[in-house]
């Protein structure tokens, strides 16, 4: 599969004619795979939880995947310092499942 398209200052992927704020490229690619990992795992927490009381701590999951790999949040991964871009991307994100808070190894 093919990269999708960065607008031209590099903040934003174009995915079917539509925007989306793009992964923070300073992200260590060690540290992206095991966030992007982390995400996908709460996507499908997400499906699996559709419809009950556990789906809201699901979204969650995947909002907190989401900010640390710089696609959500504010202010946006471009206007962070350095420290602060690091600080996100470090912070700890609970794995689904896991109760404790803590990243995957």
């Amino acid at each position: 599969m093919s990269e999708p398209e960065l607008t031209d200052d590099g903040h934003h992927v174009v995915i079917n004619g539509r925007r989306w704020r793009a992964t923070d490229p300073d992200i260590p690619e060690q540290r992206r795979a095991e966030l992007t990992r982390i995400l996908m795992a709460w996507r499908r927490e997400v499906r699996r939880t559709r419809g009950t009381p556990d789906e809201p701590a699901a979204r969650a999951g995947v909002q907190a995947a989401k900010v640390a790999l710089g696609e959500r949040g504010t202010p946006p991964w471009w206007e962070q310092s350095s420290a602060q871009r690091r600080a996100r991307w470090e912070t700890s994100v609970p794995v689904p499942g896991d109760g404790s808070g803590r990243d995957a190894d």
